[in-house]
């Protein structure tokens, strides 16, 4: 039975951390990685990312952040396998990213209204192990203070975004996954009149360059992802 503390303490959390997800198929996951890689080595790859994100995600400095993956409903009973008890699972309504990340806002921000702490929800890519954990830190201090946060790449798109409501126009399908898709996401930030933080810009695991530099800095820094520096590192090994 749980004390009254412990009671509060889950009651005040305010915290939920949303992994964006798919079941590691074939031709499904990391796709422009198919001219580097095997299609076997795609998948094994990204189980290795979805593995250490998830324990990134999980080590965050405090304990009352809860942690989900969103993902098609066709994925939902093998993430939850691969998950174990390291995250909720839940089915995203609609198909692709757009859609997904409107089941996000939806599904944990619609009926908390009446909460006196209003919910900070941060969804983010599965192939992030390498984020350091106080940009997830980070971010969601900014999302205290604004209604919108995002963490820009380098290649004009973002690895996150979080909101404390559900909007229903701020992923419009047009632009994900490409180039303009940050810009097209601040400009219906505009239209919404939503105030935007930034969280530290990085980058995504797309194409064999970014598996060249990522094999580099965990490297050095094993422990930030294990699973994944593991790979890598015979992955290099059979490159050179």
């Amino acid at each position: 039975m749980k004390s009254a503390s412990e009671t509060v303490v889950r009651l005040s959390s305010d915290r939920v951390l949303v992994i964006m997800a798919k079941a590691p198929r074939q031709g499904v996951v990391k796709t422009r990685l198919a001219s580097s890689l095997s299609p076997e080595a795609v998948t094994a790859f990204y189980c290795c990312l979805l593995d250490d994100t998830l324990a990134l995600a999980r080590s965050l400095k405090s304990g009352d952040v809860e942690v989900a993956i969103m993902c098609p409903e066709a994925d939902v009973d093998e993430l939850a396998r691969l998950a174990g008890n390291q995250a909720r699972v839940v089915a995203q309504k609609g198909k692709g990213l757009a859609a997904g990340l409107d089941s996000v806002f939806a599904h944990f921000a619609e009926g908390h209204r009446t909460n006196a702490l209003r919910r900070r929800i941060i969804a983010f890519n599965s192939d992030s192990p390498h984020l350091p954990r106080s940009v997830l830190e980070d971010a969601f201090e900014t999302l205290a203070a604004h209604d919108v946060v995002v963490g820009p790449t380098h290649d004009g798109g973002y690895y996150l975004v979080g909101a404390k409501a559900s909007h229903r126009t701020l992923f419009a399908g047009d632009g994900m996954g490409t180039s303009s898709a940050l810009e097209r996401l601040l400009a219906r930030a505009r239209a919404l009149e939503l105030s935007v933080g930034f969280a530290a810009p990085f980058y995504d695991i797309d194409v064999a360059d970014d598996l060249t530099r990522l094999a580099e800095e965990l490297r050095l820094a094993p422990a930030r992802a294990p699973r994944t520096a593991a790979w890598l590192k015979e992955w290099d090994s059979a490159a050179h």
